[in-house]
């Protein structure tokens, strides 16, 4: 699909015609019924995420948490009934675009929510940009959403790329390991990944041995493997998930090295797949912004809820929909339902504070959560919870400038 601005008014355009209206009320004594109208009109919401493909169940348990959140809330926000409009991504950059503005331009939605793939979600991010539309990203991790290309209308409710790998650093340090092999996918989230691991533990006196970058999305690790064995690192850093996830661990033990190299990564490295894994995976230690296991009032309900409705476990995928419905019930009742009180309704984005099933978080400056990042490991083939590696966490949002 083309761009549609020519013919369709972007919001700058409505802006403008807002302003000129404001200009006739205060001659003529005119009083424009926007809101009044607006506040019997549904409230649209268009979920941009992948519902085919490898993502589909990603995006499936954010939409279903999502929808819990709002249910929850008596399936209004700020009084207004709902109206959602779905959208398969197939998580394809090349069609990211052109998606968006389906629902922006096209559909005229109040708020557009994804998306799984950062690809896609940073063409989310530049349609968004253009159209000064409100867009809230429940997964994708791009620094860049939030960084150089941050906007006040783009919020984030999960992570960035960064933020659960720079506390694995210190981990690693505190447990006596100074020179370690990195080992990551090579593409834009592997390289974030591995940035966020290299800020803590290079700055802490470790030494990286050798970084081993894959191509993605490879899962031949054999002579990769071969080669950490030779060099004798004190530890590996690995960036993978998924199905490269699965078979790296299982291959890693396969290999000889689990008992003489311990294993560290992101929580992807095990999340969704640690049943496959098995006891490949026992010891293994990884640091994230939720854990399973999280023993808070406000994770019990979660999960508890998410089971009934959806009749499936939840995971970190659900957490960040439920908060991103969250976020949204706070920001839309300090607004009373007016979408397009914008100045207003970003500053009550802004300091919205989510009682989460991760706990407790808040907004940071630059439209990203500032949350604690957990230390988990894998014992007697479940997810344990050791402690907090690091409080209230904010990404440094390099190259971000606000307007």
């Amino acid at each position: 699909m083309s761009r549609t601005k020519i013919t369709t008014p972007s919001r700058r355009r409505f802006l403008a015609g807002a302003a000129a209206t404001a200009g006739i009320a205060a001659t003529t004594g005119f009083v424009p019924a926007r809101f009044a109208i607006g506040q019997q009109a549904k409230l649209k919401l268009g979920l941009m995420l992948p519902y085919t493909g490898t993502f589909a169940g990603l995006g499936n348990n954010i939409t279903d948490a999502f929808k819990l959140a709002i249910g929850e809330s008596g399936g209004k926000l700020g009084g207004r009934d709902i109206e959602y409009v779905q959208l398969d991504d197939e998580s394809d950059p090349a069609k990211a675009t052109a998606n968006a503005n389906k629902l922006i331009v096209g559909e005229k939605v109040d708020f557009v929510i994804g998306t799984v793939h950062s690809g896609v979600a940073l063409g989310m991010v530049k349609v968004a940009r253009e159209e000064e539309a409100m867009l809230i990203i429940p997964n994708a991790g791009a620094g860049a959403a939030t960084g150089e290309q941050c906007a006040a209308t783009v919020f984030r409710t999960s992570f960035t790329n960064w933020q659960p790998a720079f506390p694995m650093g210190n981990v690693m340090l505190k447990d006596g390991h100074k020179k370690v092999v990195a080992m990551y996918w090579k593409y834009a989230a592997g390289l974030e990944f591995a940035g966020g691991f290299k800020d803590s533990f290079l700055a802490g006196g470790g030494a990286i041995v050798k970084e081993i970058q894959v191509d993605f999305p490879t899962v031949e690790f054999q002579a990769h493997l071969t080669e950490i064995a030779s060099l004798k690192p004190d530890a590996v850093y690995v960036f993978f998930a998924g199905g490269g996830a699965l078979k790296y661990v299982k291959d890693y033990a396969a290999a000889g090295l689990k008992d003489k190299i311990p294993l560290y990564g992101s929580g992807f490295l095990t999340d969704g797949v640690l049943a496959g894994q098995g006891p490949a995976a026992e010891g293994i230690k990884t640091t994230l912004h939720y854990a399973d296991a999280l023993d808070l009032p406000a994770n019990m309900k979660f999960r508890a809820a998410f089971n009934k409705a959806a009749n499936r476990n939840a995971d970190v995928y659900a957490v960040q929909g439920y908060d991103t419905g969250q976020l949204l019930i706070k920001a839309l009742a300090a607004v009373k339902g007016d979408a397009k009180a914008r100045k207003d309704l970003i500053k009550a984005m802004e300091a919205v504070e989510i009682d989460s099933p991760r706990g407790k978080w808040t907004m940071s400056k630059a439209h990203n959560p500032i949350q604690d990042i957990y230390l988990r490991q894998v014992q007697g083939g479940k997810e344990v919870v050791l402690g907090v590696a690091h409080k209230a966490l904010a990404d440094p949002a390099k190259g971000c400038k606000m307007a």
